[in-house]
C-alpha cells in the first residue's frame, strides 16, 4: 500500500493507494480526511503505513459481513470459480453464514464469533465436512478482505479448521454387483449403473456422454465434460456442463466388451422407441444417459435411484460413488499398475489413487513385504 498528503481547499488529506480491483481493473484510492496541517498529516500517514505492514490496521468500513459476502460472490467468485464452486459457495453463505453473522460489520467478526458458530452448527447435527466448507468460504472471503485493505487481520485464522476423519473405503462384492444389476433391470437406469460399475466413472462424467463420446467397436470412451445441478441458478439454467477440473480429467477410457454390448442394446431399444414415436434417431451429439426426448438425466434423481434399488437388494448404505471405489480397489488387487488405474479414473496424478486407496488394499503391503525378501535374502542366496 502506498499513500501521499494532498491539500484540497486548505484541508489536508491522506490519499491511500489501494492497487486495482480485480473485477474491474481499475485503480482503488480511500482519502481520508485529515483534522491538522501538512506536518500533522503526514506523521499520521506514517503511522498508517507502520501498522500497515505489521498487520494492525485496516481501513475505516461499515461494510457488513452479507454485503461484502455478497460482493465477493458476485464479483471474485463469479469471475475466476466454476459454476459448480460458485453454487456451493453461495449456498453456504445464505444457508449457514449470513443468517447468523451477516449483520455483523468486517472488524467486529471475531474467532470467538466464528467457533460459536460452528458449535451451532454442530449442535444442529450439520457433519464435520459441512462444517469445514463453511469454515473455507468464510476463510476465502475474509482473505478477500485483507488484500484488499478491508480488514488488517483474517479472523478464521485463530479458529481451528474442523477436523475430517477419512471412512474406510466401502466396495461392492462380485455378489453385491450381480444383485444390483439384476435388480436394476427392472428400472430405467440399468445401462447407467452398469457403466458406473464397470468403468468407475463420475456420476458427472457419465451424464455429460453423448453418443459421439463412444466407440463400441474400438470399446473406447471419451471423457469430455461433466453434468452439474447449480441448486442457485435460475430456472432452466440448473443443468450445466462443464469441462474436467484438470487436464487429466479429459480422457479416453477402456469399456469391457460386455459393458460395449450393454450400450449397444441400449442405443437400438432407443431408436426404436424414438422411431414409434415419430421423434429423429439418434446422432452423436445426443446424450446417451437420458429420457426417450433427449433431456438428461438429473443428477440427484440418479442418486436417488440407487438408494433406492439397494433398499431393494437388502445394502442399504452403499453409496452410488462406492461403484467407483469398487473399480478402483478390485483393479489394484489385481495387480494392475496405479499410473493404469489413475489414468482410468482420471485422477491428477497416480499419488491420488494410492493415498486413497492403498491403505484398503492389505495385498499391496504383503506384496511390498514379499518383493523385499526376495531382493535380501534371495540376494544372501545368490552369493552363497
Amino acid at each position: 500500500m502506498k499513500g501521499s498528503v494532498v491539500t484540497r481547499n486548505n484541508h489536508q488529506a491522506i490519499v491511500l493507494e489501494l492497487g486495482k480491483d480485480p473485477v474491474t481493473g481499475k485503480r482503488k484510492q480511500r482519502w481520508i480526511a485529515v483534522d491538522g496541517n501538512k506536518t500533522e498529516a503526514r506523521a499520521q500517514l506514517k503511522q498508517i503505513t507502520y501498522e500497515y505492514e505489521r498487520g494492525l490496521w485496516a481501513l475505516p468500513t461499515k461494510d457488513t459481513l452479507q454485503s461484502h459476502l455478497e460482493q465477493w460472490l458476485t464479483g471474485y467468485v463469479a469471475a475466476n470459480l466454476s459454476p459448480r464452486t460458485e453454487d456451493l459457495y453461495r449456498y453456504i453463505a445464505e444457508k449457514h453464514i449470513m443468517p447468523r453473522l451477516g449483520n455483523l460489520r468486517l472488524n467486529q467478526l471475531t474467532p470467538q464469533a466464528i467457533q460459536a458458530l460452528y458449535a451451532e452448527k454442530k449442535k444442529a447435527g450439520l457433519s464435520n465436512r459441512t462444517i469445514q466448507i463453511i469454515h473455507n468460504t468464510l476463510h476465502r472471503s475474509l482473505e478477500n478482505a485483507v488484500k484488499t485493505g478491508l480488514l488488517a487481520r483474517n479472523p478464521v485464522d485463530a479458529v481451528e479448521r474442523p477436523k475430517i476423519k477419512r471412512g474406510e473405503i466401502v466396495t461392492l462384492t462380485e455378489t453385491d454387483i450381480h444383485l444390483i444389476l439384476e435388480f436394476a433391470k427392472q428400472t430405467s437406469f440399468y445401462e447407467l449403473f452398469y457403466t458406473l460399475i464397470f468403468t468407475g466413472m463420475r456420476r458427472g462424467e457419465a451424464l455429460g456422454l453423448k453418443w459421439g463420446d463412444i466407440d463400441l467397436l474400438l470399446l473406447k470412451v471419451s471423457i469430455n465434460r461433466s453434468m452439474t445441478y447449480l441448486r442457485k441458478a435460475p430456472k432452466g439454467e440448473k443443468m450445466k456442463l462443464r469441462p474436467p477440473k484438470t487436464a487429466k480429467g479429459r480422457r479416453y477410457i477402456s469399456i469391457t466388451p460386455s459393458n460395449a454390448l450393454v450400450l449397444g442394446e441400449y442405443y437400438e431399444k432407443r431408436n426404436q422407441i424414438r422411431q414409434s414415436l415419430g421423434i429423429p434417431l439418434l446422432n452423436d451429439n445426443d446424450f446417451v444417459f437420458a429420457n426417450y426426448k433427449g433431456i438428461p438425466y438429473m443428477p440427484d434423481s440418479i442418486t436417488g435411484a440407487w438408494i433406492k434399488l439397494v433398499r431393494k437388494c437388502g445394502l442399504p448404505g452403499r453409496r452410488l460413488h462406492d461403484c467407483r471405489h469398487t473399480y478402483a480397489t478390485l483393479l489394484l488387487k489385481k495387480n494392475v499398475h496405479p499410473s493404469i488405474v489413475a489414468a482410468q479414473l482420471g485422477h491428477a496424478s497416480v499419488s491420488t489413487t494410492l493415498d486413497i486407496y492403498s491403505h484398503s488394499i492389505p495385498a499391496l503391503q504383503e506384496l511390498a513385504a514379499s518383493k523385499f525378501d526376495d531382493i535380501i535374502i534371495g540376494e544372501k542366496q545368490s552369493v552363497r
